[in-house]
């Protein structure tokens, strides 16, 4: 009897099996990297034709903000890595809690975006200023948009995990999601050194 209650009051369980949730969303992934490519190679071809002023347009963003944002998202890239551990492993509590130190951690890049927005347009700087700012607000405006969906995808799974069964369906759910996850943090580690690193500082 006391074997059978520790074992049900136990957040520990049997490892789940893998589900066959992961490959849709590596197509979505793929898919999306490839419009994403096209619109670095837009850029790259772009600067060419113009080095010395999308130099200088690119000396006036802040690396330090940068750096930061880009260690916040490998950072709750971690955390999510450890949720998907937790997942298979059926602790449904180390779940939760790893999903919901990712998203926070992740609210981080958003404030810090939402500043640097704010702070340039207030300078007049606008993706009319020119085609270096055209580009800027264009990929860091697209990767803001699937970051928006990440957090979301975060917090419904968090909500998932503590109200649905810890089963094999909803653990892969969860590898889904980090997949994507992980999908924004690799955009970034491109958008971070294209715009603000390339060139003379």
């Amino acid at each position: 009897m006391n074997d059978v209650a520790q074992a049900q009051g136990s957040e520990s369980a049997a490892p789940i099996i893998r589900s066959g949730q992961v490959p849709g969303v590596l197509v979505f992934i793929i898919a999306d990297m490839i419009v994403f490519c096209m619109l670095f190679v837009g850029f790259m071809t772009e600067r060419m034709g113009q080095t010395a002023l999308f130099d200088q347009s690119a000396a006036t963003l802040d690396v330090r903000m940068g750096v930061f944002n880009t260690l916040i998202l490998v950072t709750s890239g971690l955390c999510v890595v450890l949720a998907v551990h937790a997942a298979h492993a059926g602790r449904r509590e180390a779940t939760r809690r790893w999903l919901l130190v990712s998203f926070l951690i992740g609210a981080g890049f958003g404030v810090t975006k939402l500043l640097e927005y704010s702070a340039k347009i207030e300078l007049g700087i606008t993706m009319h200023t020119n085609d270096f700012y055209m580009f800027y607000y264009a990929l860091t405006g697209a990767h803001f948009l699937h970051f928006i969906g990440g957090m979301i995808a975060l917090a419904v799974l968090w909500f998932m995990v503590g109200r649905e069964p810890l089963d094999g369906r909803l653990a892969g759910l969860v590898e889904s999601g980090a997949l994507y996850w992980h999908m924004v943090d690799l955009l970034w580690i491109f958008i971070f050194p294209m715009l603000y690193l390339l060139g003379p500082r």
